[in-house]
């Protein structure tokens, strides 16, 4: 409704003077500007860890770290993105303890602390979970050497398993099309990210999941046999069709290829130039 002569004037707002105006924090946990605001936030961090990895640092060649551990002195290396991080380091319990207090006073200096119920002591025997994989240190299968391997953690499979019943309950009456779409979205986005691990199982787990969940909704909302479902989706030799509706294939998550992470150490290429200083 449009403002007439006879409504009465709104309010005005009084002028704020620049001494009354205080300095606000944005809360924009999960926005697009929180990693940005977690990077300037934290490089004070990345500093003073990443010193002594510096030309002339005491960390800067395999030979000094090496000497550092002859000595019984600890090395360390920070792994971060946006606010969440993790320190890997090669020395005792005590060592860590150790750093994790300097850490603290680090981030005592700009404000931050670190969260009892997120920060944790691992050996990486037991395994850690960070950016939903799952690094643990194990026995390679069938001989006697130890590595790292990385999988996915269990949070992140819950997640995509909770996407799928929530899109495939039997009482669902969307258009099959649809729903096959927004699955093969939900599943290439989330194996192209964990692609990277040791995963070849777990797709294959998953997409037997998918598989059947597709398979109970489907046959509940067309009234389907068992027979029926068969004869529409088995070739006459009995070989099972991929699941389709409209032309719409089901993702196979088992078809998805794994590729290794390659070490590469620091020599990790970068789309950003180094300023040199005039």
């Amino acid at each position: 409704m449009s403002r007439t002569v006879r409504d009465p004037p709104g309010p005005f707002h009084p002028a704020v003077a620049q001494r009354d105006i205080e300095l606000e924090v944005a809360h924009c946990v999960g926005g697009v500007i929180s990693p940005l605001l977690a990077n300037i936030a934290l490089h004070v961090l990345d500093e003073h860890l990443h010193r002594p990895w510096l030309a002339d640092g005491a960390m800067s060649t395999s030979g000094r770290r090496r000497y550092r551990r002859d000595r019984g002195l600890p090395n360390w290396r920070i792994v971060r993105y946006a606010d969440d991080f993790a320190v890997l380091v090669n020395g005792t319990l005590v060592d860590v303890e150790t750093l994790r207090e300097e850490i603290a006073q680090v981030l005592a200096t700009i404000g931050l602390q670190l969260s009892p119920a997120k920060t944790r002591v691992v050996h990486l025997s037991e395994g850690f979970d960070f950016l939903g994989f799952h690094f643990q240190w194990r026995r390679k299968r069938g001989s006697h050497k130890w590595h790292v391997y990385t999988f996915v953690g269990d949070r992140p499979i819950r997640s995509l398993k909770a996407k799928v019943r929530a899109l495939t309950p039997r009482t669902s009456q969307q258009e099959p099309r649809a729903v096959l779409i927004r699955l093969a979205q939900i599943m290439r986005g989330w194996s192209n990210y964990f692609r990277h691990a040791v995963a070849k199982n777990t797709f294959g787990r998953l997409a037997h999941f998918v598989w059947n969940r597709v398979v109970r909704w489907l046959r509940t909302l067309h009234r389907w046999t068992w027979t029926d479902f068969r004869r529409r989706f088995t070739t006459p030799t009995g070989r099972w069709k991929p699941l389709s509706a409209d032309g719409v294939e089901l993702f196979d998550l088992a078809a998805v290829p794994i590729t290794r992470y390659r070490y590469r150490g620091a020599a990790i290429p970068s789309p950003w130039r180094t300023l040199q200083p005039a």
